[in-house]
């Protein structure tokens, strides 16, 4: 063990190699989204057997962590800070407002923390992207793009098994806030010297100006579909746990459902590059928001716990899909004003994220989700049909 150690240890110096670079952003990401952005889904169970949450006030601090990611991606387009400090700061803002969720506060408490964690993931998930994009372009190793990005799904397993764990334990939530906690903390402590400039390249060209986006038809439906995504997979990305444990009337069994999706997640991001040269980012988009419509419609359909585990499959196992197919996507649309268009892609997924768990307590937050999942399907393969109506661009 202490061999294994010194080996990882020797990995983290200036000069690791892509592999341990690709790890790092990994784990990075794994922090950043498992815990900051979707810890509070596992732990939701919990928190409404110990905590007094209802259904109703969990979607309100559900929407509370995705305004903060919205308000962090925002803001990360206006302030200028170094992709390597970005990262540390928001790893260790997450570490601290995660382990603040363990104490007894006040709803309007938690709120705060949760729209502070969205803020810490948002600025990390930027950054980490950045930072991987220079750190390993050079090796020419595309591969190592889709792990640094398994992270996400890596992240969200591990969550849902830990809370699966202190669940066998008959642990309470502000025990598993703590651990979530400590655990930010440590991976973060561990892959620290990991995030340092990146020298620069030899050889620098002139960057090609920017001219103005043009918003046509094809941007907006983008930007639209985009939104739709965001508003379609939050709710079972929020209220998964909960729908398996209805399902299994209590049974600790509903606890596999996130780490089902997590997994999903994780190893789908590593088929994307894959998929992409065979169907191209468009028609890859298209077919994956068909299969989470279906995913998300059918625990309404047919009600059960088989349902629940195959809607973790369907949503987990094409959220990142959607994510990169959609994103490079856009890069092809807009050309050299990528960037403006990703930008305006990725707030109208964020302004999704936000309405998502509001139209479950806009309901009354009941049990069965049932409007709000066949809302969410039926926008879903809508805009998967709206996709189509657009020109797919060379890949």
């Amino acid at each position: 063990m202490l061999k294994q150690h010194s080996t990882l240890h020797e990995a983290v110096r200036a000069d690791a190699g892509p592999v341990a670079k690709a790890l790092a952003g990994l784990a990075a990401l794994a922090v950043a989204m498992g815990i900051g952005r979707f810890a509070f889904t596992p732990i939701l169970p919990m928190m409404l057997q110990d905590a007094g949450l209802s259904i109703s006030s969990g979607g309100l601090l559900a929407s509370a962590n995705y305004l903060g990611y919205l308000l962090g991606a925002l803001s990360a387009m206006v302030v200028r800070i170094r992709p390597e400090r970005a990262i540390r700061g928001g790893l260790l803002a997450i570490a601290v407002v995660t382990l603040a969720m363990a104490w007894p506060l006040p709803f309007a408490g938690w709120a705060v923390l949760r729209l502070i964690a969205g803020m810490a993931s948002a600025w990390v998930l930027i950054s980490v992207s950045a930072w991987c994009m220079e750190a390993l372009a050079g090796y020419q190793r595309p591969f190592l793009n889709s792990v640094v990005f398994a992270g996400v799904g890596t992240g969200i397993a591990s969550a849902g098994l830990i809370c699966l764990t202190l669940i066998g334990m008959d642990a309470v939530s502000s025990q598993a806030w703590a651990t979530m906690g400590i655990v930010s903390f440590a991976v973060a402590s561990f892959i620290w010297r990991f995030f340092r400039r990146p020298p620069a390249p030899e050889h620098t060209t002139a960057a090609e100006p920017h001219g103005r986006l043009r918003w046509d038809a094809d941007a907006l439906r983008l930007v639209l579909c985009y939104g739709v995504f965001g508003f379609g997979y939050i709710i079972p990305a929020t209220f998964l746990p909960v729908m398996a444990r209805n399902a299994l009337q209590g049974s600790p069994l509903f606890g596999w459902s996130w780490p089902v999706f997590g997994l999903a997640a994780a190893l789908s991001t590593l088929a994307v590059a894959f998929l992409v040269k065979r169907m191209g980012n468009r028609r890859v988009w298209m077919f994956s928001q068909f299969v989470m419509a279906a995913g998300v419609v059918l625990p309404v359909l047919h009600p059960g716990l088989l349902s629940v585990f195959v809607a973790a499959l369907c949503v987990g196992g094409t959220f990142m899909v959607i994510t990169l197919a959609a994103l490079q996507e856009g890069k092809h649309v807009a050309g050299r004003n990528g960037t403006m268009l990703i930008a305006a892609m990725t707030s109208a997924f964020a302004a999704g994220q936000i309405i998502g768990p509001l139209t479950v307590s806009a309901g009354g937050g009941n049990d069965s989700f049932s409007t709000a999942l066949v809302i969410a399907a039926a926008l879903l393969a809508g805009s998967a049909l709206l996709l189509g109506r657009g020109k797919a661009q060379d890949n």
